[in-house]
């Protein structure tokens, strides 16, 4: 029962202290990759944790599940995990866990259903605002305008994906904001950043409670963001991304006093204006090697037994 516990131990506590500790960090804002990166290892050891104490507390209650696990494992390694001294609890402990990852696949095909309908219903209300001229094929052109009085660009991912700009955002923006705004698009594109939203609102929904999986969720609203501006500003510089971003949402009271759904936006025309500077190329690694261990760990734990066996 012992590694089951400890691993269980581990998840748990990388799911309450990982959002305290990154909520503390002032570099995520500096760089939001490295970010991105850093969440995303930290979930998946967390769910790995879990699925690794399943796993060992279903092997140690049903013997089914036992000749699965250690079929070509020597006997001197299954002894080493003592799994008939786990008791009676390590079918419920099985049983619990497995049932959450149930929930979680439940709930990862509910998200996946939800964007396909939403993907599905854009795409309709697209081909209706802006029909095919004859001749032309379904998703033969990236670049959809459509007349509107509200100054709006989106990426609409898929198959096909297509980057829709509105009309009144063509008459706001000036010289090269257009292109800042396009190529901000396009980082969400290239990044795969809708995988990434998608995730963690199947997680956040599932799972409420758990504050590694809410805060997952809403960094990755928060630095996606982020990503993109920087994946703009390097080609077009901040001040033009910036301007482009004022000239877009200024008319939605955004800067105002009062809060507003996308509040963040001021902090994002903020840093883009007055940047704090990257983190040295060093350290951007280092940060980078630590988060990639991350998921080692749990496998660490779960084969220190067959290792001092086997040693």
């Amino acid at each position: 029962m012992l590694v089951s516990l400890v691993l269980l131990l581990l998840g748990a506590l990388a799911a309450v202290v990982t959002p305290r500790l990154m909520a503390r960090a002032e570099w995520p804002e500096r760089e939001p990759v490295v970010a991105l990166w850093v969440w995303q290892c930290v979930v998946a050891g967390v769910l790995l944790s879990f699925a690794l104490s399943m796993t060992f507390s279903a092997a140690a209650a049903w013997q089914a599940v036992r000749g699965h696990v250690f079929a070509p494992a020597p006997h001197a390694v299954v002894e080493a995990y003592a799994l008939a001294a786990y008791g009676p609890w390590s079918a419920v402990m099985a049983v619990l866990l497995a049932l959450g990852g149930v929930w979680t696949a439940a709930m990862l095909t509910r998200e996946i259903r939800r964007v396909r309908l939403e993907r599905r219903r854009r795409r309709a209300e697209l081909l209706e605002r802006s029909p095919l001229l004859p001749g032309e094929e379904p998703g033969s052109g990236r670049l959809v305008v459509l007349e509107g009085e509200r100054p709006d660009a989106w990426w609409l991912p898929g198959t096909a994906p297509r980057l829709v700009v509105t009309t009144a955002a063509l008459g706001r923006l000036k010289g090269r904001q257009l292109d800042a705004v396009l190529a901000h698009e396009q980082g969400h594109a290239n990044a795969r950043h809708d995988w990434l939203l998608n995730c963690s609102t199947a997680l956040a929904s599932g799972f409420p409670q758990v504050p590694v999986f809410a805060a997952f969720r809403g960094e990755m609203h928060r630095l996606v963001e982020l990503a993109a501006d920087d994946t703009a500003s390097r080609r077009f510089g901040r001040l033009t991304i910036a301007l482009a971003l004022v000239e877009l949402n200024e008319d939605r009271g955004v800067f105002g006093p009062c809060p507003t759904p996308d509040a963040q936006m001021p902090l994002r025309v903020n840093r883009l204006l007055s940047p704090a500077g990257r983190l040295t190329a060093g350290r951007r690694l280092r940060l980078t090697a630590a988060a990639t261990l991350l998921p080692v760990i749990p496998l660490l734990v779960a084969f220190v037994p067959a290792l001092s066996a086997l040693g």
